[in-house]
């Protein structure tokens, strides 16, 4: 499928989404467009799970989610090549080593820079735990990992749950200075949940 150059928009419509225990959306609709969408909610709103869903972690009840013209139900696996979630969860594949985590990441969405991605990891000072096992990082660093993934991926959505979370102040810098180069506010539906306040440029604020 030929990518879109227009501003990517997110459309969530007439969601339905519940746990065995409770119910978490219903009738939810959101659109979010290019830039970045300040997330916000209490504890136990739903955030999280929202961008699960938006990212394909997670399947609705009801409802549809769009990314353009791509839905995620009718073409999973071209939505999901336009999407990455950026979450704090730990790799679900503890045998590999960090190389191969990247690997398999780069297989995945296979328009990637390798150039870009090692620029990233070395700026998040990673280059050195490449033939470490995964087991062995640190929660900042598989935090810093997952980031390095983020801001070299070529998706029009990035979804990222609190990014600022176990960085320290030097990291917390570059990410901001990275999520607000124009170029990229400009090709990315970029939408994260924060405690803190971003200090990003923001396109619009959204309360769940």
């Amino acid at each position: 499928m030929e990518l879109k150059l227009s501003s990517p928009v997110l459309h969530i419509e007439h969601l339905d989404f519940h746990f065995p225990t409770h119910s978490v959306f219903q009738g939810f609709n959101l659109q979010c467009g290019p830039g970045i969408n300040w997330l916000r909610g209490a504890n136990g709103a739903g955030k999280t799970t929202l961008l699960k869903l938006a990212g394909g972690a997670l399947l609705p009840a009801r409802g549809a989610i769009r990314l353009d013209d791509i839905d995620s139900d009718c073409m999973p696996l071209a939505y999901r090549a336009q999407a990455f979630y950026c979450g704090g969860d730990l790799p679900a594949l503890p045998w590999l080593q960090v190389h191969e985590f990247l690997d398999l990441h780069l297989a995945l969405y296979p328009g990637c820079d390798q150039s870009l991605l090692n620029d990233e990891l070395s700026a998040f000072a990673l280059t050195s735990t490449l033939q470490q096992s995964i087991t062995a990082l640190s929660l900042g660093q598989h935090k810093k990992l997952q980031l390095a993934l983020a801001l070299a991926l070529p998706v029009r959505l990035l979804l990222i749950d609190e990014p600022f979370n176990g960085l320290d102040a030097s990291a917390m810098a570059y990410l901001r200075q990275r999520l607000a180069e124009p170029s990229r506010l400009a090709r990315q539906c970029i939408v994260l949940t924060s405690h803190l306040t971003p200090d990003v440029p923001l396109a619009a604020t959204v309360e769940i």
